[in-house]
Order: C-alpha cells, then structure tokens, then sequence
C-alpha cells in the first residue's frame, strides 16, 4: 500500500493508481515504466510457481510484451483508504508510478483519493502530473485542504506552459519538478509558485545536466524567495555525481505560514 522512498524530496509513496502515457521528451526514459517492468516480471515468476503475485499482478495490466507502458492506467480501489491507517504523519508523493490526472483516471476516482487526503490532516500529499490542464479544468471539483501540494514537471522551456495551467489550481503549496532536466530553461515562469526543484536524469540512457542551467533556475529562485530543492546531478549511476551544486546541498522546503494566492497568477 505504502513505500519507504529513496526520493530525496518526499518520505513515502502511494500508489492508488498505476500505469501511464508518454507525453513529452522527458518521459522518454521513464524510471516509473522500468520499474513497473521488474513489478511485473516478478509478478510473472511468482505466477510460474504457483504463487501469489499479491499486488505486483496490477503491473500486467499496464505493461506490454516488450516491457513498456500500454497506454493504460489501472485504478486501485483496494489502495484508495490506505492512508486514513497510517497514524504517524508522513510526507506523502502521490502517484509515483502513474499521473492522477491521466485522462484514464475516472473523475469520481480523483474525488475518492482527494477524499482520503482531505481527511488525513496529519500528511502532507504531494501531487505531481504532467497533465496539468486537465488538473485546472476539474480544480474546483475538489478540495484543496492545506496539506494537498500540487506540482507539474516541467523538463525544458517546450514544456514551459504547464506552469500556467498549475498557477489556476487553488492548491496552498503549488511546485515545480524541473526533473529531468534536459535543456535550459532562460526564464522559467514562477510567480505563485511555492517551491521548486530541478535534477538531472538518472538510469540507462541519461541526458546531461550542464550547471548553468541549474544555477539559472537556482538563482531566479533565490532572487524571489522560492525555496529551492537540488535533488541531483544524475547520471547511469547517479551516487557517484551526488547532490551538491556549488559545494553545497539545496534542500529547501516550503511552509505554510500564511494565506496564500490561489487565483491565477501571470507567469
């Protein structure tokens, strides 16, 4: 129901949905699409031997024969409360193997899982999607209670326009995942933007992640007040680059300390 997470940036992540659709270049070498391909090879030997695959069955619903996405999403209702049973409160990443606001995602699902976030004050969600103009037409069905953080990713300045459609979502605490980031972004737009984090992709295939882009964005935030989060440099195999930017780690959060603007917000 629930992971430990390894992401520098959140402490556990939920899964109420899983499965996705390649949108843009920075999907191209999707981490979530190669680990839904082991989920789902190991599902396939425990089936061989007789065993219960348990919950990594839900992979070969979203997994072709060649081990990538098939263009659907399976949406887990037995996964949907799994947080109103954890007493201890957490940072949660939502959707780390799929995008809530994928268009297969059924909007009274959406509901259900927000309904389980509203009532859960104790955790704070983290929401990230690559579909934020669907996120702003169905925003104000839902309610944003103060622990629901939004964010879209935003790879490189093609993708810019996400941020517009992110700053009409009534969201308190509204990010921005520049990861991977995979060219320069001149002026990203982050006005009504809370936090931001940028890192470079990791695993088999890995583009480069040049400094001066980062320090670009880095600076733009720190001219403006925004936390700032380096996740990391990247690469085949990224423990060897590590997380410092200018003999430092940026490990920035941001708080709710007052009312914030929920209209939109000129980029």
């Amino acid at each position: 129901m629930a992971y430990g997470s390894s992401i520098e940036w959140t402490e556990s992540t939920w899964n109420p949905v899983v499965g996705c659709t390649k949108v843009s270049p920075g999907c191209v070498n999707c981490y979530a699409e190669r680990m839904a391909k082991r989920l789902g090879a190991m599902a396939e030997g425990a089936k061989a031997k007789g065993q219960n695959p348990g919950r990594t069955a839900n992979y070969l619903k979203v997994i072709n024969g060649r081990g990538k996405w098939n263009n659907k999403v399976f949406m887990d209702y037995s996964a949907v409360d799994a947080p109103r049973t954890w007493r201890e409160p957490r940072t949660i990443f939502v959707n780390s193997m799929s995008d809530l606001f994928h268009d297969g995602v059924e909007i009274d699902f959406i509901k259900r899982v927000f309904d389980t976030m509203n009532a859960c004050p104790q955790h704070t969600f983290q929401v990230l999607t690559k579909r934020p103009e669907r996120a702003a037409e169905v925003c104000r069905q839902l309610n944003w209670t103060p622990n629901i953080w939004m964010g879209t990713s935003v790879e490189d300045h093609r993708v810019t326009g996400r941020v517009n459609y992110l700053q009409r979502i009534p969201a308190h605490i509204r990010f921005l995942s520049v990861e991977p980031l995979i060219g320069p972004i001149p002026r990203l737009p982050i006005s009504n933007i809370h936090w931001v984090i940028v890192g470079g992709e990791s695993g088999p295939g890995a583009r480069p992640l040049h400094a001066d882009w980062v320090r670009k964005i880095r600076d733009r935030c720190l001219d403006r007040g925004i936390p700032f989060f380096f996740k990391q440099w990247g690469g085949i195999i990224k423990h060897t680059t590590g997380r410092e930017l200018d003999g430092r780690t940026w490990d920035e959060m941001p708080t709710i300390d007052s009312e914030v603007n929920v209209e939109t917000a000129a980029a």
